[in-house]
């Protein structure tokens, strides 16, 4: 069997990958074990002078690497060369500071001596999506080798040639060999990659069923999981937001990878008062985006990154119409090849539409009407998911006490787009997942706190 990889763009193959075996996966997974008892025993002086050397060749690669990107999933390559910037900056980041997250604490007892150890736990499995084919797959590897953990990687299947180049990349800089190593299998395989007695540790990037599987399959043989899932971000704009700024800035963070991310805006809550000029604007900055082959100059937004993901979100906007939603731009599935679908706006959205309940993984947005400050709030907490918020007002000690103390999600920002960044923890709640991401906080998910007690 093969993975095959298509050109959402023109519905061509590009290439296909061989799956790996059962007897593979298990001789990988001896591999990763081995590298690992290697790694383990370095400093991180000699694990930070890897790690820079990764972010270097990211960089010497990144024409190619997003060109891969590019044809793989439909990303505009653009976008893709700055997504592989950002995780040479992530490579870079955890280069210069792991060896702080981690140091010992001392902590005073009766003891002679006592204090917090931070030890890597062995094998990290990571499930990553699609969507940020090389950056999800690298704000999970950095803390983790860092860390002096191994890594296996199981990639969705259409961006198999991304996952391979990466794995490629980090041989090429002198990791040891195995330490880390792509899994080309299917998603019902993965359960026997957890069950493996080696594998000490899963990471999932993906929709809510996909982490509910990973989290029960994990939990019955006691590994630690760390989740982060989908996402229906609200964006609240108040009658004292500067209107321009909001409607801007909602309308980049929607279309960004062609609203094909969990803490893109999606649900734009407005007050009343200054619903019709917000529309004005938001309409004139969501045409304003470009719409066509991902390799383009200029273009902005390129096809979804799959046909079946492009109908089934066009089913979203007609069930949300035929309920009463007004569209204000797009909603029409265009003619010819590829996975395109137009940036969409939809108004008067009112609960129990499909576009007001559900993940929209695309560049359709929503807006929904409200009278009131205490009403956004309690719209944008009625979600099943809880990842990033956002909220625009000109009066920043107002939304400071709404992002710290009244919205309820892992990343709470004001004035701008939610956004991932290494120096800060990034994941949700609720239906969102649990465990972090980056910063401190992410390096100290998959290791050993481990109390030592002198007498």
């Amino acid at each position: 069997m093969t993975f095959d990889s298509i050109n959402p763009a023109t519905g061509e193959r590009i290439a296909s990958y061989p799956v790996h075996t059962p007897e593979q996966v298990d001789a990988i997974v001896r591999e990763a074990q081995a590298a690992f008892e290697q790694w383990r025993g370095t400093t991180f002086a000699e694990r930070a002078k890897l790690m820079k050397r990764l972010a270097a060749v990211l960089r010497e690669r990144q024409v190619a690497d997003a060109q891969l990107m590019t044809r793989e999933m439909g990303k505009p390559l653009e976008q893709a060369k700055g997504e592989i910037e950002k995780c040479a900056v992530c490579c870079d980041f955890y280069a210069e500071h792991a060896e702080r997250f981690l140091a010992p604490e001392q902590v005073k007892t009766d003891a002679a001596k006592s204090y917090v150890a931070f030890e890597p736990l062995g094998i990290v499995l990571a499930v990553m999506p699609w969507n940020f084919p090389y950056w999800q797959v690298v704000r999970f590897a950095a803390p983790a080798l860092m860390a002096g953990n191994a890594g296996l990687l199981k990639h969705a299947a259409n961006v198999s040639g991304c996952a391979l180049a990466i794995e490629q990349a980090v041989e090429q800089v002198g990791f040891p060999r195995g330490l880390f190593r792509a899994l080309l299998i299917q998603s019902p395989r993965v359960a026997g990659v957890i069950e493996h007695p080696l594998v000490r540790a899963v990471t999932l990037t993906g929709s809510t069923p996909a982490g509910q599987s990973v989290a029960a399959k994990a939990g019955a043989v006691l590994k630690k999981t760390v989740l982060e899932l989908g996402g229906s971000d609200p964006y609240i704009v108040l009658e004292d937001a500067d209107l321009e700024l909001a409607a801007q800035t909602c309308a980049a963070s929607r279309m960004i990878n062609g609203g094909q991310s969990c803490i893109a805006a999606k649900r734009f809550i407005v007050v009343d008062s200054v619903k019709q000029r917000f529309e004005e604007l938001f309409v004139k900055f969501i045409t304003a985006q470009q719409m066509g082959p991902p390799e383009q100059v200029g273009v902005t937004v390129g096809p979804l990154a799959r046909v079946d993901l492009r109908d089934s979100l066009h089913e979203q906007v007609e069930r949300s119409v035929a309920a009463g939603a007004r569209l204000l731009t797009g909603g029409q599935v265009p003619k010819g090849p590829g996975a395109y679908y137009p940036p969409t706006v939809l108004t008067d959205v009112k609960k129990g539409m499909a576009v007001y309940e559900e993940e929209t993984f695309g560049p359709v947005a929503a807006i929904i009407p409200v009278k009131n400050e205490d009403e956004a709030v309690r719209i944008a907490n009625d979600s099943p998911f809880g990842l990033g918020a956002a909220v625009f007002t000109k009066d920043v000690a107002r939304g400071e006490r709404i992002a710290a103390k009244r919205l309820e999600a892992g990343s709470c920002f004001v004035n701008a787009n939610v956004r991932s960044d290494p120096r800060l923890p990034f994941g949700g709640i609720k239906g969102s997942g649990y465990g972090r991401e980056l910063s401190s906080f992410g390096i100290r998910e998959f290791v050993n706190i481990k109390t030592v007690y002198i007498k």
